[in-house]
Formats: C-alpha cells, structure tokens, sequence
C-alpha cells in the first residue's frame, strides 16, 4: 500500500492515533488529500481503508467487528498505519515550517513520535531551543532528551528510567557506533555552552567521552580543535585518526600539554615528528608507527623508548637485542609485541629482573607460564599476565601472598568465581569491582547498569 492509492479517498479511524497526535495526523492526511472520518460517522461508507486504532471503545470494537463481516474495506493496524504516514512526510517542508512557525509544542510532538526514522528525528532535535537550560532543567527539556535517550539506548528496557539522567547521556555516547548522532548530541545547546568549559561538570564529561570515541567524525574533531577546551584538544592530539591539518593546528597552539600528547600520537606526521623530536624524542619513539626511517631517525639515542614501540617488526627488534644494553632489553621483554625466538632468547639472558617481565607479557609461551608456576618469584608476573591459563590463575588464588592475590583481583582472564572469592575482601573488592570482566559478568546477569 502507498498513500498514493488513498489520495481523494476517505479512511475511516476506529479509536485514537498513537504516534501522531490526534490533529497532526489529520493534518498529515489532509496533505496527502485524504479525508478523515471517525467513529462517529461509520455509516458514512464506502471507505478506501479502515484503520484500526488505540484504545478502541466497546461501540468501536462492534463496529470494526460489523465492517469485517460486510467486508466494508481493507483493514490496517495503527503502527503500519502511522510508519507508512511517517516515512512519505516531507521533511524539508516540515522542517521549513517548524523553523519559521516556531511552533514548539509541534516540534515536541513530532520529536515523541516514534514512527519517524532516526535519521529525521536528529534533524528534527537540532531545531529545538533549551532556552539556555540544561537538558533536565525544565520540563519540555527533560521530555526531548529522555525521547532522545530512548530512542538510541541499548537495551533501555534493562535500565529502568535511565532516560532521566544525565548518565543515560553518558552510556548512550558510550554505546554508538554512529558518527551522526554525536554530531547531534555536540549541536545542542548545553553542550555546545560546555565546549571551552575546563572545569569538571556532566556536559564536560560527556563532551571528553565523546572527543574519545572512535565514531567522532572529522567534523566533531575540527570542532574541538578550533572551539573546544584544552582538555577535549589533548584527546584530539593524541588521536591516531587525528589529520595533519589539525595536527598541524595544535601544534601551532604552542601549548606544552598539546604538544607533548602530539608527540604519543602514533600517526604523528614526520615533520612534526623532526619539530617535536628535541623535547619529545623519547615519546615519539615509543609511540610512532615505525617504518625504517623512523626506525633508524631514533635508533642511536633513544633505543630504549624504542624498544617499547609495539608496532617493531622482527628485524627492528632484532636490531635493539644485538645492542645489548640492559634498558633496552628490558624493554623489549615488556613488549607486548616480542617475538616467540626473542622472548627465548631473552630469557637464556637468565637475569631475575627481565625473566619477571618476560612471565608478565602477554606474549610469553603458555606452556612456558605453566611451568613456571613452581617459582614462587615469579607468581606476581604470572598473576598479572592477560594471557596466563585459567588453570593457572586457578591455582594462584591459594597463594598467602596479597600482591600476588591483588594482581589476581585486577587481571581481567581470572575466572569469574575467582574474581567473587576476591571480592569478598575489603582489601581486594575495589580492585575486583574495576575489573572489566566483572562488571561484563554483572550486566549478563542483569545486576548494574547496562553499557
């Protein structure tokens, strides 16, 4: 069915419209040139559609009941109704007329329609004025945001009134995977009041929350970059995904923090890299993607920030063994990124100090981890390994020794029943509690908030 095919034609409505307010779905009728009756006039036949609405009365309900058995005309529920009415409304002309109409109580009923397409919806939200109020400070701010949250939140059902706190704006920006949406959230008011703001506040939160998520477009970065606070243009500058031309920008802010997160980015342009290499050598070494020519621009003198790069191929990593210096050494067995032949041949070194570091990279032999668990030494490494086998983390939980028990608490491939036994002490709880794996186990279970 289209709405074409009704155009001239009159629709009977049996009970109330659900999404559309009553007026405004005769107004969305009318401009499609179809005529509307209701209960009342039922013998006012012939009817090209009968649209079985909500909250229909006894006499309705006999009514749709006689036109069924006459086989009056087609019939249709409400919600097909509505979406069908939903998707052929034009937007540029109801977006036009909600501007110069000013009409906010229109806007309002349009932004709790849930029949619109999310796409519309944020067009539709950007035009509503929170009057310089914050998004819960007064009533017809309170309803668009909780519309706002309800209509992107994951899994609301399970967050019961979550809609109605600034935190369901903080899980919902946590959430999405949609650049356009946080375009729309950045838009509005009270965050738009917020961007040059340095002190701690929500709108601040949510602001630095979304300067850090992958979806952030271009658009939001450019933004902060030109508009926002020294704290949102840090989280910009570190961004991998950050272009030369902002990296450019903050450079040129001359802001010693600004530039000392430039030089941890790891797409840092190479001439930046020669700019900020006096001062930041260290992190751009330990940081910055690695081809050869940075490789061998910071081979000689800062080799043990080097060795700590995670993106060394092989042959880099080789190059830093054959210096055998100990910090570098060092370095290499905390790298997650060591090579199987070099973490053996680290560890013949024999040396107390890089073998512990060697049991707490991740990239450690597991058949290496499980027969290390005699050396009591080395527990505290094999505790805190991600990589370490369950059976392994297992057995550590009898250990008497709490740092060992502590890194238990912390390390995110413990075994849930574990993490509970831990969790029992107050000397562990909080470590078990900030346990992402924990708190994952928490929301299956439907304890907690749901992120």
């Amino acid at each position: 069915m289209n709405l074409e095919q009704l155009r001239n034609k009159t629709v009977l409505l049996l009970g109330k419209s659900r999404a559309f307010a009553s007026d405004e779905f005769e107004e969305q009728l009318r401009l499609h040139a179809i005529a509307l009756v209701r209960d009342s006039d039922t013998n006012k036949e012939p009817f090209a559609l009968i649209i079985e609405g909500k909250m229909m009365s006894p006499y309705e309900q006999q009514a749709s009941d006689a036109l069924y058995e006459k086989k009056a005309a087609p019939f249709i529920g409400i919600d097909p109704f509505e979406e069908l009415l939903a998707r052929n409304i034009n937007e540029e002309s109801l977006l036009m007329a909600l501007k110069l109409g000013r009409d906010k109580e229109r806007l309002l009923a349009f932004l709790k329609n849930g029949a619109l397409s999310d796409r519309f919806f944020l067009r539709l939200v950007k035009l509503y004025d929170f009057n310089g109020e914050d998004f819960f400070e007064n009533d017809a701010n309170r309803d668009v945001t909780a519309a706002l949250i309800e209509r992107f939140y994951e899994n609301i059902e399970r967050n019961h009134n979550v809609q109605y706190a600034t935190l369901g704006l903080m899980h919902l920006v946590a959430q999405t995977s949609e650049p356009l949406l946080l375009e729309t959230l950045v838009s509005l008011e009270p965050l738009r009041k917020a961007l040059q703001n340095e002190e701690k506040s929500a709108n601040v939160s949510i602001l630095l929350s979304i300067a850090s998520r992958p979806a952030a477009s271009q658009e939001i970065l450019g933004l902060f970059v030109k508009n926002g606070s020294l704290a949102l243009q840090k989280i910009v500058a570190c961004r991998e995904d950050c272009p030369k031309r902002l990296q450019e920008k903050l450079y040129e802010t001359k802001e010693k923090q600004i530039r000392e997160c430039l030089s941890k980015n790891p797409a840092l342009t190479l001439e930046l890299s020669q700019k900020l290499l006096p001062e930041y050598g260290a992190n751009i070494a330990a940081h910055r993607v690695l081809d050869r020519e940075f490789f061998e621009l910071f081979f000689e003198g800062f080799a043990p920030s080097l060795a700590s790069n995670l993106s060394l191929d092989a042959w880099m990593q080789q190059r830093l063994f054959e210096k055998g210096d100990f910090e570098v050494l060092y370095a290499l067995a905390c790298n997650k990124a060591l090579e199987a032949n070099l973490w053996e041949r680290l560890f013949e070194k024999g040396d107390v100090k890089i073998s512990e570091a060697l049991f707490a990279n991740e990239a450690a032999p597991q058949e290496k981890l499980r027969d290390t668990l005699k050396e009591e030494r080395y527990h505290e490494a094999l505790a805190c390994n991600g990589n370490s086998p369950k059976d392994v983390l297992q057995e550590l939980s009898h250990s008497q020794n709490p740092e060992v028990l502590q890194a238990l608490a912390k390390n995110e491939n413990t075994p849930i029943e574990v993490l509970y036994q831990l969790g029992l002490e107050s000397r562990f709880e909080r470590f078990v509690k900030e346990n992402k794996t924990f708190g994952k186990h928490i929301q299956t279970h439907n304890i907690g908030w749901q992120v």
